[in-house]
């Protein structure tokens, strides 16, 4: 019942949020896999280090698709992708944690920019609207 629930809330949440929240989402569930894949690999849990791993990937994949390349910022991220998407298929493959983990980094630091360009963003619109 009470998985019921949360799963509930976390359907009606992604349904209802902005695409900059979402975005931020799937920053966050891409680098909650790479900690479940990592730990997967540290306890030699090779099939659940694949399937968290994969799911990591399926995000990095989905930035990359719907990348819109008309905006210069897209042709700096899709190269970061594709080499953090090559870094995820090399580390779990290998369960290679250093290669794991400067995918993680770069995401990391891409989902920090995201938020406080979500952060600025919302000031700024707040001072045209007041």
């Amino acid at each position: 019942m009470i998985n019921n629930a949360a799963e509930a809330y976390k359907r009606q949440q992604i349904l209802t949020a902005t695409p900059e929240a979402l975005t931020l989402m799937l920053y966050n569930g891409a680098l909650r896999f790479m900690t479940e894949g990592r730990e997967a690999i540290e306890k030699n849990k090779i099939e659940e280090a694949n399937t968290a791993l994969q799911k990591a990937q399926n995000i990095i994949t989905e930035f990359r698709v719907t990348l819109n390349m008309e905006y210069e910022i897209s042709h700096q991220l899709m190269p970061l992708y594709n080499y953090v998407y090559d870094r995820l298929v090399e580390a779990n493959m290998k369960g290679d944690l250093k290669q794991l983990d400067e995918a993680k980094n770069i995401i990391t630091e891409l989902r920090d920019a995201w938020a406080a360009a979500m952060v600025k963003a919302r000031k700024e619109k707040a001072k045209q609207n007041g």
